[in-house]
């Protein structure tokens, strides 16, 4: 297993095996590729930094899921046939993209802790928070004030983003990608963790749902006892979707 460098120092990843890739597994918001080394150990794959995390430097300028996606879509470039993408949380948003956007260079999907659908409103900015951004915008609140705000409002992920990293953490987390389910075409598992409390297994479910009633064909498996972060938590179990995923 070793780092390589891809798109010209634009993207790292860990490369596992000798051949061609069969796997491309991308992480979650604020992780590494290495979370999937237990996981992918033997086989022929990548785990890439995302852009902004690890090695990998941040985007240009704020995208969402698909810019993200079109950022890594060269990584297909070396897989002899359409691999198995992996995406957990974060990166599950990327894989469903990819495989929209690329559906004949695209394999099966292994998805977990994946945010895909919204299952309830989001909720607006606080009150407080709207008047006090708005003096802000009016020269009456300094940046600082402001920022001290959003540190206490906000969440840890985005208390820990800045720069254009916040302001693509933004533009995700509104994101849903119901016409990205509907149009896939490769098989997809979805592998939940029962005690997830950030992606809640409804979220899953309502994803099947959604994916059947278009024709496609998904498998959903939930494990007992395991929270959200199923590449660590789990690499056994993940291990099993992928090589069940690589056997289609």
């Amino acid at each position: 297993m070793a780092l390589r460098v891809f798109a010209d120092g634009a993207l790292y990843a860990d490369a596992i095996g000798s051949g061609p890739p069969r796997v491309i597994a991308l992480h979650g918001w604020a992780r590494r590729g290495s979370d999937f080394r237990s996981t992918l150990s033997d086989l022929d794959a990548l785990a890439p930094d995302l852009p902004g995390f690890g090695a990998s430097p941040p985007p240009s300028q704020p995208v969402g899921a698909e810019g993200y996606a079109l950022l890594i879509n060269e990584l297909l470039d070396l897989c002899a046939a359409p691999p198995v993408v992996v995406g957990h949380s974060f990166g599950g948003r990327i894989a469903v993209c990819l495989a929209a956007l690329y559906p004949d260079r695209v394999g099966p999907l292994v998805l977990t802790g994946a945010p895909l659908l919204r299952i309830t409103p989001s909720r607006p900015p606080s009150l407080r928070y709207r008047l006090i951004r708005g003096l802000n915008r009016a020269g009456v609140v300094s940046d600082d004030r402001l920022e001290r705000i959003r540190h206490q409002t906000g969440s840890a992920d985005y208390r820990a983003a800045s720069g254009v990293m916040r302001d693509i953490l933004v533009r995700v987390i509104n994101e849903s990608y119901e016409p990205q389910l509907r149009a896939l075409t490769a098989p997809v598992s979805l592998i939940w963790g029962a005690a997830d409390r950030e992606v809640p297994v409804s979220v899953a479910t309502a994803a099947a749902e959604l994916i059947k009633s278009e024709g496609g064909e998904v498998e959903v498996e939930i494990l007992e006892g395991i929270g959200h972060l199923v590449p660590v938590e789990a690499p056994d179990a993940l291990r099993g979707a992928i090589e069940r995923a690589l056997a289609r």
